[in-house]
């Protein structure tokens, strides 16, 4: 497990992620099912929307374990398996708990009052449902991880390679993603907030994400060779979905589509992504806190500009505005108070640690 120069594009990849799940919500205010899911919704709304948010639904959630999983590989390069633990504990079950009783209830309890209902307090994971996820599956796969970094021309560490470092490797990606599919049952397919189906899916991506970077480099030669194939077969699938099934296809159709698309995402990343750049390092520090306070700030911009007479496509229009000027806003904030960083996922900063950030980043 030697240790490499830094993946920029996987950085891209999780701010990327990130920065569609804001983008998601965000429209779920203008779609007619919004309130049975807990969001604030729209009186008009805007079905077509819901086309491209189809699109997303079905591989945005896997990306993010992909990359998280990946994460840990390279984390784990420079650390011992405590040292990753205690990082990890840090980075993700600090923000998760904090959030729990912090941040998550002040949407809920605007969502109360914009409603009328009797306003109470309501601590609960809410959108950080995946940070409490990604943490369980470190606790669940470190020794294995750990073990494999040990051995890393033992038995199981050589199967791991052959395997994922060839095309069956992506054969048992998708037939793992199917099984899980036709186990569970999911309905629907993108239901993934706090279900059976969401934990099993992100425990398989995230393992799967660690095996690929474990496996070596064929799987960035191949999806960078094959970028466009895979782009292509997942356009087809969703055309499928879009003009035969009124968007929803079977669940073995859908997690084969969610994985194609991920491939297809890697390739274009590794092709275009894979170098530092000032946008990057602002990036990368700043849309974890962003992923943390944004329900918030989007539903206190759905509070206030939802009851105005205005066109829908204006009130989207300012309700991304808000949105998106408050989380980073308060990123700014944030980033500025060395005892609030901890709670965002922050590392505490010195001024050795922001001339490093910038030598790594290489601006």
């Amino acid at each position: 497990m030697s240790v490499n120069n830094r993946r920029y594009d996987i950085d891209w990849l999780r701010v990327i992620a990130i920065w569609l799940l804001l983008i998601y919500h965000i429209a779920i205010g203008f779609q007619p099912w919004g309130l049975l899911i807990g969001f604030i919704q729209n009186d008009q709304s805007m079905p077509s929307l819901w086309v491209p948010m189809t699109m997303l639904n079905v591989w945005r959630i896997p990306l993010l374990f992909f990359v998280s999983g990946m994460g840990v590989f390279f984390a784990l390069r420079k650390r011992s398996w405590k040292q990753l633990l205690i990082e990890r504990t840090k980075r993700i079950l600090v923000p998760f708990l904090f959030g729990m009783v912090a941040i998550v209830p002040i949407h809920v309890l605007l969502i109360m009052k914009y409603y009328e209902q009797p306003v109470s307090y309501v601590a609960n994971a809410g959108h950080l449902w995946f940070l409490g996820n990604i943490f369980s599956y470190v606790l669940l796969l470190l020794p294995l991880f750990y073990f494999l970094k040990k051995h890393e021309d033992g038995r199981l560490s050589n199967v791991i390679k052959k395997i994922f470092g060839s095309p069956f490797g992506f054969l048992i990606a998708i037939a793992l993603m199917v099984a899980e599919a036709l186990i569970v049952k999911p309905i629907p397919f993108e239901l993934y907030a706090q279900t059976l189906h969401g934990y099993v899916l992100g425990f398989l991506a995230f393992f799967l994400g660690f095996c690929f970077v474990y496996s070596g480099s064929y799987f960035w030669d191949k999806v960078l060779h094959w970028r466009w194939i895979f782009l292509a077969a997942g356009l087809g699938l969703y055309l499928y979905r879009y003009f035969e099934s009124n968007m929803v296809a079977p669940n073995y159709l859908m997690a084969t589509e969610s994985c194609i698309w991920v491939f297809s995402a890697f390739g274009f990343a590794y092709k275009h992504l894979n170098k530092p750049s000032k946008a990057l390092s602002y990036m990368s520090q700043a849309v974890y806190p962003v992923y943390i306070v944004h329900m918030a700030f989007l539903y206190g911009a759905y509070y206030l500009i939802f009851p105005l007479n205005l066109s829908v496509g204006l009130k989207l229009v300012l309700v991304i505005l808000l949105t998106t000027v408050g989380c980073f806003l308060c990123y700014e904030l944030i980033k500025r108070i060395n005892f609030l960083r901890p709670l965002f996922g922050l590392k505490i900063e010195t001024k050795q640690t922001h001339t490093t950030t910038e030598k790594a980043l290489g601006v």
